[in-house]
């Protein structure tokens, strides 16, 4: 049924737009990929399921509180990993290989605490209800995880294009050093974006987790291959880019299973984003830079 494959598509590219969204945020911004955000994703997983199970939270208080506790994580990381290194001018690579280091440290603690194996969520967290519009079937789950998903990047959108603060954001974006000159705190709002971004990756990890009910340390490196295909699909730092682009890895995805095999999943999707940057190498939205002599 087409109705359905696109409602499940819809709600899984929402997931991967929005997890994209931190990591192009990131880039804009910082001018960095930290490629610790996978991680991150993974952590606000398991700070949820720890809610709900060890605290018995509320769904929605868990998901709140783990967006907090995922945006505290890339505050620490941006303080004592990214921070020396923009003191220092590190070269682009620095901060790449930096937080390769950082991910690498979350998930063997993740590994360590947890185990290997999946966990669940208990049972009754995740709501079962569901509504049926002639062939269409649609769980509460994916309305909520369009909902929510789709809320998060307007606010986000919204406060980068008609805010005081997007745009000091787009103006350190252009030249942090010109930035300053005009009085912009920017370390202060390096932070700040390190902050949401983080917040925002932490929230597609609690969705995902409760999308499949299946978390693991392991989680984030899939995600992270994703989230880096996305931001060049849509054009590296565009938020716009990256709403657009999660998307279409989900439709490219949900359509390859459903009319082909789920053993062409990726091959499909990633055939698509070669195709598109063989016509647009500068993604969706991004625009070509020239080097001048």
């Amino acid at each position: 049924m087409l109705e359905q494959q696109l409602l499940n598509a819809l709600s899984l590219g929402s997931v991967y737009a929005l997890f994209a969204l931190g990591f192009t945020l990131v880039f804009g911004v910082l001018g960095v990929i930290n490629l610790s955000h996978g991680a991150i994703f993974m952590l606000g997983s398991y700070a949820a399921l720890l809610l709900v199970d060890k605290l018995a939270l509320p769904l929605w208080l868990a998901m709140l509180a783990a967006m907090l506790a995922a945006g505290i994580v890339g505050l620490v990381v941006d303080y004592l990993v990214l921070k020396p290194l923009r003191a220092r001018h590190a070269p682009h690579l620095s901060p790449m290989i930096a937080t390769i280091g950082v991910a690498i440290m979350m998930t063997s603690l993740a590994q360590g605490l947890f185990g290997a194996e999946n966990k669940r969520f208990p049972f009754g967290t995740i709501p079962e209800q569901s509504l049926t519009w002639g062939s269409l079937h649609i769980t509460v789950l994916q309305i909520g995880i369009i909902v929510i998903s789709f809320v998060l990047m307007l606010v986000l959108l919204a406060v980068m294009q008609r805010t005081q603060l997007g745009r000091a954001l787009r103006a350190i974006a252009e030249s942090p050093k010109a930035a300053a000159l005009l009085g912009i705190n920017v370390e202060g709002l390096f932070y700040l974006t390190s902050f949401v971004a983080a917040a925002l990756g932490g929230a597609a990890g609690v969705l995902v987790g409760l999308s499949f009910n299946a978390i693991s340390p392991f989680m984030g490196q899939p995600m992270l291959h994703k989230g880096i295909a996305v931001i060049i699909l849509g054009g590296m730092g565009d938020i716009r880019g990256a709403m657009i682009g999660g998307l279409f890895l989900g439709f490219a995805e949900v359509f390859a299973v459903a009319y082909l095999s789920s053993d062409f999943r990726d091959a499909v999707a990633f055939g698509f984003l070669f195709l598109i940057l063989l016509i647009k190498p500068s993604g969706m939205f991004g625009k070509v830079l020239e080097r001048k002599a």
